[in-house]
């Protein structure tokens, strides 16, 4: 049988899909903690209000299980309270907000085999037939970097697409721009990433 046409995803996140302080992957209280934040943008580099962000990570330690809790409910009545700001989870899940804006909580993960220290990001947004996958790469990471299989496949002009700025101590700038032009500068698109399927 053939399949199933896709459909636009969104706007629908008001409900069911962000939770409670959703972002915090790591507590404010954590020595080590610190903040990717940015905007969503369209082609014509205006604020996209309504996406969602989905990220994922390993801990620190490398381990990929994290702790349990990242849709934490209520055993009693099942509604949602978020997160228990004990464990890290190694997700997060963000909404822009009415100025396209997003903000993230995290631990610096790892290096894992030959790949520099990222974070995966999935992209949800309206006018999107299917949800679009990048990564946030950290900026003190060059030599690493320059080793890292997807990064050496890209031009200079669009590995930097997938490197966020440093904004001061422990606080990082990543745009995503789900259109742009192919310049060197800040209106790049950012470059997004295929799986096979099956």
């Amino acid at each position: 049988m053939p399949a199933t046409p896709s459909q636009t995803i969104g706007p629908f996140y008001g409900y069911a899909l962000p939770f409670a302080r959703g972002g915090d992957m790591a507590s404010d209280a954590h020595p080590e903690a610190v903040t990717v934040h940015g905007y969503v943008l369209d082609g014509e580099g205006a604020p996209i209000p309504d996406a969602l962000l989905e990220f994922w990570q390993p801990a620190p330690d490398g381990s990929l299980t994290g702790a349990p809790g990242s849709l934490r409910t209520d055993p009693t009545t099942g509604v949602l309270l978020g997160r228990d700001h004990t464990g890290f989870t190694g997700f997060g899940r963000v909404p822009t907000d009415a100025d396209g804006h997003y903000a993230l909580r995290t631990l610096t993960p790892p290096a894992v085999g030959k790949s520099a220290p990222y974070l995966s990001v999935c992209l949800f947004a309206r006018g999107l037939l299917h949800h679009l996958y990048t990564r946030v790469y950290f900026p003190e990471h060059e030599a690493a970097q320059a080793a890292d299989p997807l990064l050496a496949a890209l031009p200079p002009r669009r590995r930097a697409t997938l490197v966020a700025r440093g904004q001061g101590p422990r606080s990082y700038r990543f745009d995503v721009r789900i259109q742009g032009g192919d310049g060197d500068g800040a209106d790049a698109e950012t470059v997004f990433l295929a799986f096979p399927l099956g």
